[in-house]
C-alpha cells in the first residue's frame, strides 16, 4: 500500500513552487500598497432643506476622466434621509458657491498597469491558493482512502485470521485425535517390533557369532600357514648360506693371497648370519606368541559369548514362561468368569421365572376369588321361578375390562329357568374387575351352575 506521508520529490517541488509564488505575490501587493498614494477622507456633507429655485446653476466645467464612478448627486442622494413640502414663508438661505477643487494629476497608463498586475497578481495568489487548497483535499481525501482501505484490510485480515485460527484450532483437533490414534498404533508397533527385533537380533547375533568363529579359524590358519612357509624360507636360506660358505671356503684355498681377507669376510658373514637368525627366531617367537594369544583370546570370547548366549537363552525362556502363565492366569480368569457371568444368568433366570410362577399363581387366585365373587353376585340377583323346582342349568357370561356383560349363553331345558338367569346375570352388572390387567383378562369370562330349588 502506498504511504502517502511520505512526499515524491516532484510534488515537494510543486508545493514550494506554489508556496514561494505566494510570498512573492504577497510581497508585491504589499509594496504596492504601501508606494501608492492613501486616499483623501471624505468631506462632511451637511443636509438642509432647499427649493429647488433656490438653487443657483454652477458654472460649466469640462469634464475630468477620474477613476471614481460616484458623483455628487449619488453622494448627496444617499445622504439625504428626509424630505418635506417647501414653505412659501421660509426666510431665504444665502448659498456659497462651492470652491472648486483641482483633482491630483494621476497617471491614467501607469496607474492601469498597476491595477492590471495587481489584479493579476490576486488571481495568480487566488489560483495558488486554490491549488494549494485543492491539493490539500486531495491529499485529505486520498489519506481517508487509504485508512479506509487500511480499515477495510484490517477487517477482512482479522476475519480471515478468525477464519484461519477456527480451521486451525479444527485441524488441530483432527490432528490430536489422528495423533493419538497413531501413537496408539505405533506403541502397539513399537511393542510388536520390539519382539521381532528382539528376535532378529539373537538369530543375527548367533549368525555373527558362527561368522566370527569361522573368521578367527580361517586367521589362526592362515597365521599357522604363514609360520611354516617362514621356517621353511629360513630352512632354505641356511642351506643357501652353506652352500655359499662352501664355495667361500674353496675359493679362499685356491686363491691364497686372499686367504686373510676370505677369513675375516667369512667370520663377518657369519656374524651377519647369526644376528639374521636371532632376528628371525625372535620374529618367530612374537609370531609364536601372538598366534597363542589369539588363540588363547579366541577361546575367551567363545566361552563370553557362550555365556551371554545361554544367559540370553534363560532370560527368553524366562520371559516365555511368564507369557505363557500370564496367558494361562488370563484364560482360567476368563473362564472364572464367563463361568460366574453363566451362573448369575441361570440364577436370574430361575428367579426370574419362580416370580413369573408366583405372579401367575397370584393372578389365577385373584381371577379365581373375582370370578367366585361374580358367581355370588349373580346368584344373589336371581329370582328363581315358581313351578321348576329341581331345574338345572349353567351359563357362561363374557364380561368387557369395564365390568360389563359382553354376552351370555345359559343352557337350559326351561326357558323361564333361563330368562332368570339371563335377567340376574345382567341385573348384577357391571361387575368390580380385578386392577392387574392380566388378572383382568383373566377374570373377563366365568361359567356359573344353577339349581332351583
Amino acid at each position: 500500500m502506498k504511504d502517502f506521508q511520505k512526499s515524491p520529490s516532484k510534488e515537494t517541488a510543486i508545493a514550494l513552487g506554489f508556496t514561494l509564488g505566494i510570498h512573492v505575490v504577497a510581497i508585491t501587493s504589499l509594496l504596492f500598497l504601501g508606494l501608492s498614494k492613501p486616499p483623501e477622507a471624505p468631506k462632511q456633507i451637511k443636509t438642509v432643506l432647499i427649493r429647488p429655485e433656490d438653487l443657483i446653476p454652477p458654472e460649466a466645467k469640462p469634464l475630468e476622466q477620474t477613476d471614481s464612478t460616484e458623483t455628487t448627486d449619488a453622494k448627496v442622494a444617499e445622504d439625504i434621509q428626509q424630505t418635506a413640502e417647501p414653505q412659501q414663508n421660509a426666510p431665504k438661505i444665502p448659498t456659497v458657491a462651492p470652491t472648486p477643487v483641482e483633482a491630483p494629476k494621476i497617471d491614467i497608463q501607469k496607474a492601469a498597469k498597476a491595477a492590471e498586475q495587481k489584479l493579476l497578481a490576486e488571481q495568480a495568489a487566488l489560483l495558488a491558493a486554490q491549488a494549494v487548497k485543492d491539493k490539500i483535499a486531495d491529499a485529505a481525501r486520498a489519506k481517508a482512502q487509504a485508512a479506509e482501505k487500511a480499515k477495510a484490510e484490517a477487517t477482512e485480515q482479522a476475519r480471515q485470521a478468525k477464519t484461519s485460527a477456527e480451521k486451525a484450532k479444527a485441524e488441530a483437533l483432527v490432528k490430536a485425535k489422528v495423533a493419538e490414534a497413531e501413537k496408539a498404533n505405533a506403541a502397539a508397533k513399537a511393542q510388536a517390533d520390539a519382539a521381532n527385533k528382539a528376535q532378529a537380533d539373537a538369530a543375527n547375533k548367533a549368525k555373527a557369532d558362527a561368522a566370527n568363529k569361522a573368521k578367527a579359524d580361517a586367521a589362526e590358519k592362515a597365521k599357522a600357514d604363514a609360520a611354516n612357509k617362514a621356517k621353511a624360507d629360513a630352512a632354505n636360506k641356511a642351506q643357501a648360506d652353506a652352500a655359499n660358505k662352501a664355495k667361500a671356503d674353496a675359493a679362499n684355498k685356491a686363491k691364497a693371497d686372499a686367504a686373510n681377507k676370505a677369513k675375516a669376510d667369512a667370520a663377518n658373514k657369519a656374524k651377519a648370519d647369526a644376528a639374521n637368525k636371532a632376528k628371525a627366531d625372535a620374529a618367530n617367537k612374537a609370531k609364536a606368541d601372538a598366534a597363542e594369544k589369539a588363540k588363547a583370546d579366541a577361546a575367551n570370547k567363545a566361552k563370553a559369548d557362550a555365556a551371554n548366549k545361554a544367559k540370553a537363552d534363560a532370560a527368553n525362556k524366562a520371559k516365555t514362561d511368564a507369557a505363557n502363565k500370564a496367558k494361562a492366569d488370563a484364560a482360567e480368569k476368563a473362564e472364572a468368569k464367563e463361568r460366574a457371568e453363566a451362573e448369575a444368568q441361570a440364577s436370574s433366570a430361575r428367579k426370574a421365572a419362580e416370580e413369573a410362577a408366583n405372579k401367575r399363581a397370584e393372578l389365577k387366585q385373584i381371577a379365581s376369588t373375582a370370578k367366585r365373587d361374580f358367581e355370588n353376585k349373580v346368584k344373589n340377583a336371581w329370582r328363581m321361578p315358581s313351578g321348576s323346582s329341581g331345574q338345572k342349568a349353567t351359563a357362561r357370561v363374557s364380561l368387557t375390562d369395564s365390568g360389563a356383560v359382553a354376552s351370555v349363553i345359559v343352557n337350559a331345558s326351561d326357558p323361564d329357568v333361563k330368562a332368570s338367569i339371563e335377567q340376574a346375570v345382567r341385573s348384577a352388572a357391571p361387575y368390580p374387575m380385578p386392577s392387574d390387567p392380566d388378572a383382568r383378562r383373566e377374570a373377563r369370562s366365568f361359567t356359573a351352575s344353577f339349581t332351583v330349588k
